[in-house]
């Protein structure tokens, strides 16, 4: 399994990937219950629109390009945390109240969880993509991820407006979940950023240090001899 890097070119068929295959019985299994369990369906189906949309250009995209594995673990990872929040509402979230009421906080903070978590999962699998497919300069593909985030974010935030105000305003209040807060869209932008940052910069200090680790091993091996 690839796990170790994204210019890997071991680039597993679906066919032979049995963690890949995994992951698709185990997250179709937790979508169905999420649906099954939903108190509200019409929330549901608007909530899972993205997720279909995701599924529908990874499965499209895998003939041309393949991620790697860790990759397919972030993306299926990610849209268990979606696929949770969208059964309940994230404002609804079970998960985020019993965060809430264990450190005191002031409102549900599931959706913030899984905007952070867009942020740090997704910059990962779009660096892969961007080094692997395109080949584009390195220096790009460590921008680049952060840029987009935040873009997503806001043009997320444009289609909730559209959602809640436009085509289903019955289901507006469920599917922003503000909870009241007047800057809930630019917080879950701004968390967002920080978290794709944050993973750009976590995976640049790793693989320099492992990088630089054989180095300062050969250096090791020279003085002692």
């Amino acid at each position: 399994m690839n796990f170790s890097t994204a210019t890997s070119p071991d680039r597993i068929h679906f066919r032979s990937n049995t963690m890949l295959k995994i992951y698709v019985a185990i997250f179709s299994i937790c979508w169905a219950i999420t649906y099954i369990n939903t108190p509200d369906r019409a929330n549901w189906y608007t909530e899972n629109a993205l997720t279909v949309i995701t599924l529908i250009a990874l499965g499209i995209s895998h003939n041309k390009f393949k991620f790697s594995d860790l990759s397919y673990t972030l993306f299926f990872v990610y849209l268990l945390l979606h696929i949770y929040g969208a059964e309940y509402t994230y404002a609804e979230n079970p998960l985020g109240y019993w965060i809430k009421n264990l450190f005191g906080l002031e409102r549900n903070p599931y959706d913030r969880m899984v905007h952070c978590s867009f942020g740090l999962m997704m910059t990962y699998p779009m660096r892969d993509y961007f080094l692997n497919h395109f080949q584009w300069p390195t220096w790009v593909c460590w921008t680049l991820p952060c840029e987009i985030t935040l873009s997503f974010s806001a043009m997320y935030e444009l289609i909730e407006w559209l959602v809640a105000d436009i085509f289903f305003p019955s289901e507006g209040i469920a599917y922003l979940g503000t909870q009241g807060d007047v800057w809930d869209a630019q917080k879950d932008m701004g968390i967002a950023f920080t978290g794709a940052v944050f993973a750009m910069v976590f995976i640049s200090t790793l693989k320099r240090a492992v990088t630089q680790k054989p180095r300062a091993v050969l250096m090791t091996e020279q003085i002692r001899s």
